[in-house]
């Protein structure tokens, strides 16, 4: 209660915009995480595309579906194919996953909480791996 009193008093239009801000803020950030979620589920199912083909029949051509298209390629293509779409779209989480972090920081900066600790973690490098398995 003492720091809602210490809060200087502000007009209405000032709440608005303050609060326009942080609900741009949150859907932006529900924005890219449906984002993720589609993304993951695109990478789930190249994924099984990849297994049924090295699981598949060793016949050379391969019928693939490309939008609302079949088309019939040699199988070594689609693999590549899938291949470079699976890379794609790996690549495409982890930059939407780290653009989220500061997009996070930033609405609870609007919110005037703390920044959550922890979540600026970056996994070690195979060098520092090797370092602490020399060490132990």
């Amino acid at each position: 209660m003492a720091e809602e009193a210490a809060v200087a008093p502000v007009n209405s239009q000032q709440l608005l915009e303050h609060l326009t801000h942080i609900e741009g803020a949150a859907e932006d950030i529900l924005a890219d995480k449906h984002k993720l979620v589609d993304l993951d589920r695109h990478r789930n199912q190249t994924r099984e595309a990849m297994r049924i083909l090295q699981k598949g029949k060793t016949d050379k051509k391969q019928w693939m579906c490309l939008g609302n298209m079949f088309i019939k390629m040699e199988k070594k293509s689609a693999s590549r194919f899938l291949e470079k779409d699976f890379d794609h779209t790996s690549q495409e989480i982890g930059r939407t996953r780290t653009e989220l972090k500061p997009k996070m920081n930033h609405l609870r900066d609007l919110e005037h909480k703390e920044e959550l600790k922890g979540f600026n973690l970056n996994p070690l490098s195979k060098d520092e791996v090797t370092a602490i398995n020399d060490l132990l």
